[in-house]
C-alpha cells in the first residue's frame, strides 16, 4: 500500500474524459499489436523497443559510451519504422478507411456472375488447372489491374477457362473481377511474408493471401497439383473447400443473406404441371347421393 500512496492524489483528477482518453489509447495500442502479431514486423518492433530500452538504461546508469552510440541511431528510428512497416501501415489505414467501418457504406454486392465463376472453378479443379481469381469488394484494385492485361469483358465460364489454359499468355498471374466485369488478367499480386504459413504453399497461394492482407477482396485459388479449391480473405486461407462451401463463404464475405427454405404452406407443389389435369371439385350433395345408390 505504501507504493500506491503517491499515486492516490493523481486519482482525484480522474474524470470521465480521462477514462475515455485512457481507453482510446489502450485500444489503439492493442490494434497496433494485433497488426504486427504473427508477422516479421513483430520481431522488428521487438528489436526497436530493445534499443529504446537500452538508451533509457544508458541515461539512467550514466553509461556515456553506450549513450553516444545509441544517440546516433535512435533519431532515425522514426524513419526506420515508416520504411520497415510500410505494408502494415498501408493495410491498417486501408481497413480504417473502409466505408463500412466509417458507416458510409450501404453494403456490398456479390459479383453478379458468381455462378459463372464457380462453374469455371469447378471445371478447372476437375482438370487440375491452376487458377487465381480475385473478387473486388470495397477497396479498389486499380493498382493491381494496371499491372496485368486489361480486358473489361463480361465474366463468363468460357472466358475464364480460356484464360487459365496452360501454355497461353494469360495463364500466369491473377484475374481480377469487378462486379460482373473481368477487369484484367495476368495481374501481379504481392506475396505474403507471414512466417507462420506452411512452406508447402506455392506462389499462387501466397499471392492470394498477400492481396487480401492489403485489401478487403476475396481470392479464389485452384491448386495445380491437387485440384483443390481454396479461399483467402483478410490474410487467412481456407483450404480444400467444396463448391457449395465456397459459395457460402463468398456470400458471407460480401454480406449477402441467402433466402431460407420456403414454408410448406407457400410451396407451389400443389400447382398442376403442364399436361396434368387439375382435380375436379365435386359437390358434397352429389357425392353423398352417389354413395347411397351404390350397391
Amino acid at each position: 500500500m505504501s507504493h500506491l500512496l503517491p499515486v492516490l492524489p493523481s486519482m482525484r483528477d480522474l474524470d470521465v474524459t480521462a477514462v475515455i482518453d485512457i481507453l482510446v489509447v489502450a485500444f489503439l495500442v492493442y490494434q497496433c499489436l494485433m497488426v504486427v502479431r504473427g508477422t516479421r514486423a513483430g520481431h522488428i518492433l521487438a528489436g526497436i523497443l530493445v534499443m529504446v530500452a537500452l538508451y533509457a538504461v544508458s541515461l539512467w546508469a550514466g553509461l556515456g559510451a553506450l549513450r553516444s552510440v545509441l544517440a546516433l541511431i535512435v533519431p532515425y528510428i522514426g524513419l526506420a519504422v515508416i520504411v520497415l512497416f510500410q505494408s502494415e501501415i498501408r493495410r491498417t489505414l486501408a481497413r480504417i478507411g473502409r466505408r463500412r467501418m466509417l458507416g458510409f457504406g450501404r453494403g456490398f454486392r456479390v459479383p453478379e456472375a458468381l455462378s459463372e465463376i464457380l462453374m469455371a472453378v469447378e471445371e478447372l479443379a476437375a482438370k487440375k488447372i491452376g487458377a487465381l481469381i480475385v473478387l473486388e469488394r470495397d477497396i479498389g484494385l486499380r493498382t493491381f489491374i494496371e499491372s496485368g492485361v486489361r480486358l473489361d469483358a463480361r465474366i463468363s465460364r468460357d472466358l475464364l477457362l480460356s484464360i487459365f489454359q496452360p501454355g497461353l499468355p494469360l495463364h500466369d498471374g491473377a484475374a481480377i473481377a469487378q462486379k460482373d466485369r473481368l477487369a484484367a488478367a495476368a495481374c501481379f499480386l504481392p506475396l505474403t511474408t507471414n512466417p507462420t504459413l506452411s512452406r508447402a504453399l506455392g506462389t499462387r497461394h501466397r499471392a492470394a493471401i498477400g492481396i487480401t492482407e492489403e485489401t478487403d477482396c476475396l481470392s479464389l485459388v485452384v491448386s495445380e497439383e491437387t485440384g483443390r479449391v481454396s479461399i483467402a480473405t483478410y490474410g487467412e486461407l481456407s483450404p480444400a473447400l467444396s463448391i457449395p462451401d465456397a459459395m457460402e463463404r463468398i456470400h458471407l464475405h460480401f454480406g449477402v443473406h441467402r433466402p431460407g427454405p420456403m414454408p410448406i404452406d407457400q410451396s407451389p407443389a400443389d400447382v398442376p404441371m403442364a399436361g396434368e389435369a387439375a382435380p375436379v371439385m365435386q359437390d358434397p350433395a352429389a357425392a353423398s347421393t352417389e354413395k347411397v345408390n351404390q350397391p
